[in-house]
């Protein structure tokens, strides 16, 4: 859990993908957040994380659905949605942060 503690801190703005392998919205939302990475590039860090390999950490989280993102900012959680969401909904949110 600390190593997830470091990762969150170590870049300024951190997407967090909450996500598991037989969860259909999340295969299309693994796509989209691959476009958001190649645009927005050193802005955000993405992370993509596997709620059945991760249960203590999704439990820590509150995750009841996958997909589920939350934004962190400088370590804090500013931001969260389940559900897929288009690239440029996406894109706004981190930028507004």
């Amino acid at each position: 859990m600390a190593n997830f503690k470091d990762i969150i801190k170590s870049h300024p703005k951190v997407l967090v993908d909450f996500s598991a392998e037989w969860c259909g919205p999340c295969k299309v939302l693994g796509p989209i957040l691959h476009e958001v990475k190649e645009s927005m590039g050193e802005e955000v860090k993405i992370v993509k994380i596997d709620v059945d390999r991760n249960p203590e950490l999704a439990g820590a989280y509150q995750i009841q659905g996958v997909p589920t993102m939350i934004l962190f900012k400088e370590g804090a959680q500013v931001w969260r949605q389940s559900g897929v969401m288009p690239k440029n909904q996406i894109e706004q949110i981190i930028q507004s942060h």
